[in-house]
């Protein structure tokens, strides 16, 4: 018994608070192994979470309380003018697509059965290197406006690229331009003062994506918007690239690299709809969509969404299913690699069928425990022929996939565990030669700059290193 707390005297008999604490823990563990064996759809995950429970007293169930529970519905709120959670599914859009060669016929039905949006023709994508590119460009566009300028982004931050980014949002808004910025609850707090408030003090209307709270507490503080969208009237943007200095490179002995993307044609518009369903949830606010934009350009494309809702592993059902359809080449950039292992068997699979797969990562990224865990789980691919090429500093935040020349996919989502299970992601497939090959160009580029990691330099790592890795492997789908 504590110290200075004396037995509750009742009619049947003391009760200890050891015992009180006893019947808590196992009403609340029972309470969250039931969810668990109930809603978590990976055995692995679920297993830990009930040893979690089990095994620690209150914290367990209130840790999956706080970050295990990873499905809402987001889409429902959205859409249902009531409130209610009962949505039509969406029709599965054809696949077969008469203005596509034979070669991307494929493609096209994976994306259409997965997503049930329609892929959509006439549509223009311009590559955009870092902040010094990507930034110009979103701020002209931000200018440009005559209608709407809708911005969501992970990291907003407040520093000199921030500033400048709130100050064009208010000159759209004070000269009639509708404007919504939504930033996530969490990423936003990476810089002071945070950037809602800057765009408060501008009358900017300013949504935060599940805001962490503690009174009461927020279930879904794992669970984050990382998304990244501009689209100003027709001109849409999306990528990897969040806003702030740390994307700007050149003349400086640090930064972060990134691929950001200018977007033109009707794609736009699917991008536009991704924000106004996002924004819907967080605020209430339902936005009127405007017409889809004429075409730009030749590219066939589609957007992506991904998240712990309705929308949980689309993004894992397409890349496995393009994988699998490669033939020739994937070309991969990632910022970090710790996939599941139904994509790594994919991308084995492709490996053995003699499809050359070349995998680039950042020599260091910002994440150590995951560079670590990705040196573990890379031997038994480099084994059956997947070879990897390091980037040397700065550290490169790309993402980016391109397959057979033909297909690319760019967007928000990286090969791991958060992104595929816990974040809000937005990705666009491309079908098209053209841009493709410029994508594949740039990754090419890339790889020859790049160190080979090899098998045998990965066996000759010493025992310690080799445990340290094993063990931030052990936690993958957490990280």
């Amino acid at each position: 018994m504590a110290p200075g707390l004396a037995p509750l005297a009742l009619p049947f008999g003391p009760v200890t608070w050891e015992m009180v604490a006893g019947v808590v823990h196992v009403g609340l563990a029972g309470a969250a192994i039931a969810h668990i064996l109930l809603h978590k759809d990976d055995p692995r995950s679920a297993l830990g979470w009930v040893a979690f429970c089990a095994l620690f007293p209150i914290v367990g169930a209130v840790s999956y309380y706080l970050f295990g529970v990873n499905r809402i519905r987001t889409r429902a709120a959205s859409l249902a003018p009531t409130g209610a959670f009962a949505v039509e599914p969406a029709p599965i859009h054809p696949g077969i697509n008469p203005a596509l060669g034979p070669e991307l016929q494929a493609f096209a039905a994976i994306g259409s059965r997965v997503t049930r949006r329609p892929l959509l023709a006439g549509n223009r994508f311009a590559p955009l290197k870092n902040g010094e590119e990507a930034y110009p460009a979103m701020l002209e566009a931000i200018a440009a406006a005559q209608e709407r300028v809708l911005l969501a982004s992970y990291i907003f931050e407040s520093d000199d690229t921030g500033r400048s980014f709130v100050e064009a949002l208010a000159r759209a808004h004070r000269r009639g331009v509708l404007v919504r910025v939504l930033v996530d609850g969490v990423g936003e707090r990476y810089s002071l003062p945070w950037v809602s408030r800057l765009l408060r003090r501008e009358g900017v209307p300013v949504a935060r994506f599940l805001p962490p709270r503690i009174l009461p507490p927020t279930p879904y503080v794992n669970l984050r918007n990382h998304r990244k969208i501009l689209v100003a009237d027709d001109t849409g943007f999306t990528g990897g690239m969040n806003i702030g200095d740390r994307h700007l490179v050149a003349g400086r002995g640090r930064g972060t690299r990134d691929l950001h993307f200018r977007l033109g044609g009707p794609v736009v518009h699917q991008l536009e709809q991704v924000f106004r369903e996002d924004w819907r949830f967080a605020t209430g606010e339902r936005l009127s969509p405007r017409p889809a934009p004429a075409t730009a350009g030749s590219a066939h494309a589609r957007v992506i969404v991904d998240g712990p809702n309705e929308d949980l592993d689309k993004l894992l059902q397409v890349l496995i299913g393009t994988i699998s359809s490669a033939r020739e080449e994937i070309l991969m950039l990632t910022p970090y690699f710790v996939p599941p292992r139904e994509l790594t068997t994919a991308l084995a699979a492709a490996c053995l069928r003699g499809v050359g797969v070349r995998l680039l990562l950042p020599a260091r990224s910002n994440l150590p425990y995951v560079d670590w865990a990705t040196r573990r789980l890379l031997p038994e691919l480099l084994e059956i022929g997947l070879r990897v090429r390091l980037q040397p500093p700065p550290f490169d935040h790309s993402k980016l996939l391109v397959i057979d020349g033909r297909y690319a996919q760019i967007g928000s989502a990286n090969l791991d565990a958060r992104s595929l299970r816990l974040n809000f992601e937005v990705n666009t497939e491309i079908l098209d030669r053209e841009t493709a090959g410029t994508l594949a160009a740039h990754a090419h580029a890339l790889w020859q700059a790049g160190e080979p990691l090899t098998l045998a330099g990965l066996d000759t790592r010493p025992l310690p290193i080799r445990l340290r890795d094993a063990t931030a492997w052990l936690l993958a789908p957490y990280l």
